[in-house]
């Protein structure tokens, strides 16, 4: 009801200024700005799909500010970046990470991971991290990532004397690097909005991924007291026999991974490898099965069918405020701040961190990009750069209090009773490292440009 209530009003504010004159063309694009703010935020406080919110919000739009009969393009709009080859990637990743999952692929990850570094200061809570890292170069989720580790994980802390609130910070740290390794969803998303390169982004993406790995095990060791002493030291044929478990992962990892910055295939190629890859891997582990596929396609369908209702509702969007010259307005006064380059980025950056507080992290870059990638431009940053900052900012939504997603994926798979409170007090460290990590990218942007400068085109 409250939704509903809200939908009215907003469509009678809409046509009543419509109408009566109070809004029209010559009022420029600022006040067109102002009122889609102000009602995508009462959309969003009723509690209405991100993907119907936002296509409501295009046509609401274009029949209260554009005098042009811009419905008969909204087809044509939302029909071609939607058909694009890059965009099959995403359903094709979805299905491998789904697959892996269901294989046990984690779990030997896991168990291998875990022989090595059990004795490090911080033991099974480097495990954590670095296990994550490796499974998000096959999953391109956060989400999935955490699920998949988190699940493996937690068992091994049981009894074991490990601080509940660090162990929770280290998997939910871990599991929102998915969207920055390779391969990347939203870095997909990101070069179908803005017309930049997979490969590229891809490339850069190495530098900071690796970047936070050492600033998460910086955080590890710093709180070294929250993990119990090393435990008895294992031979070290154990250990080598434990690499076989590395060994489907590694493989994949080459054909996903090394077919694209080999120039052998493209991100939708290596995807659809991946998912052949991956059923060899589940059928050798004896975990393929048509339930198991079936399984794994519907998941993956689910998935697939939310980003793509978000991805249709922000491109009807997109076209509309483009038509309307919001982007073009935003940039000009930007430009005429008297403010330097980096104190706007600065500005940027913190009005995403806010943001990410109380929005999901995949309909946040959908509904900004637009906006602020203009603007981002025109200060003369690199787009492939951005592309690595915003999607570390989607990484740190993903796990901000109160609203992180991976927060409450871990919070699901407790089995010890606490609270998500100290869930909330363990990620806040991890959180600092990914805001340190991206000042020190705006201040040396070769961590992220340097390798897709060597590489070329």
């Amino acid at each position: 009801m409250i939704a509903a209530a809200i939908i009215l009003g907003v469509i009678g504010l809409f046509l009543g200024l419509s109408l009566t004159g109070v809004v029209g063309a010559e009022q420029g694009a600022l006040l067109p700005t102002l009122m889609a703010l102000a009602v995508f935020a009462a959309f969003f406080a009723g509690g209405i799909y991100v993907g119907a919110a936002l296509g409501m919000l295009g046509i609401l739009a274009g029949f209260a500010f554009s005098d042009r009969p811009f419905w008969t393009f909204i087809g044509q709009t939302a029909w071609g970046p939607s058909s694009s080859f890059v965009l099959v990637s995403v359903p094709l990743f979805l299905l491998m990470g789904e697959i892996l999952l269901r294989a046990g692929l984690s779990a030997r990850l896991y168990h291998a991971l875990n022989v090595w570094l059990d004795r490090t200061p911080g033991g099974l809570l480097h495990t954590n991290i670095l296990s994550c890292s490796v499974f998000s170069a096959v999953s391109g989720s956060s989400v999935a990532t955490a699920a998949a580790m988190g699940s493996v994980a937690l068992p091994y802390f049981q009894g074991k004397g490990y601080d509940s609130r660090v162990v929770m910070g280290s998997l939910a740290a871990g599991g929102a690097l998915g969207i920055l390794i390779p391969p990347s969803i939203v870095f997909i998303v990101y070069a179908l909005m803005t017309e930049t390169s997979v490969g590229a982004l891809y490339l850069a993406a190495l530098g900071p991924a690796l970047l936070m790995i050492l600033l998460f095990t910086g955080v590890i060791l710093l709180n070294r007291k929250a993990a119990p002493p090393p435990s008895e030291r294992i031979p070290l044929g154990q250990k080598l026999r434990a690499l076989v478990g590395l060994i489907p992962i590694i493989l994949l990892i080459l054909v996903v991974l090394g077919t694209i910055y080999a120039g052998l295939a493209t991100p939708t190629e290596s995807a659809a490898l991946g998912v052949v890859a991956s059923l060899g891997i589940a059928a050798l582990e004896g975990r393929f099965s048509f339930r198991m596929l079936h399984q794994s396609a519907e998941a993956a369908a689910r998935s697939s069918s939310m980003i793509g209702l978000i991805l249709l509702g922000a491109y009807v969007l997109n076209y509309i405020i483009s038509l309307l010259g919001v982007p073009q307005m935003i940039a000009s006064v930007v430009d005429g701040l008297p403010f330097p380059p980096w104190v706007v980025m600065l500005l940027i950056v913190t009005f995403y961190i806010i943001l990410g507080t109380f929005m999901e992290g995949f309909s946040m870059i959908i509904t900004t990009v637009p906006l602020v990638f203009p603007i981002v431009v025109s200060l003369g940053y690199d787009p492939i750069w951005f592309g690595v900052v915003v999607t570390m900012l989607v990484e740190i939504a993903l796990i901000s209090p109160p609203f992180g997603t991976v927060l409450f994926v871990l919070q699901g798979m407790r089995r010890d009773g606490k609270q998500i409170g100290d869930l909330f007090v363990g990620v806040l460290p991890f959180v600092g490292a990914y805001i340190l990590a991206i000042l020190l990218l705006m201040i040396f942007p070769a961590i992220a440009l340097w390798l897709p400068s060597v590489a070329g085109p």
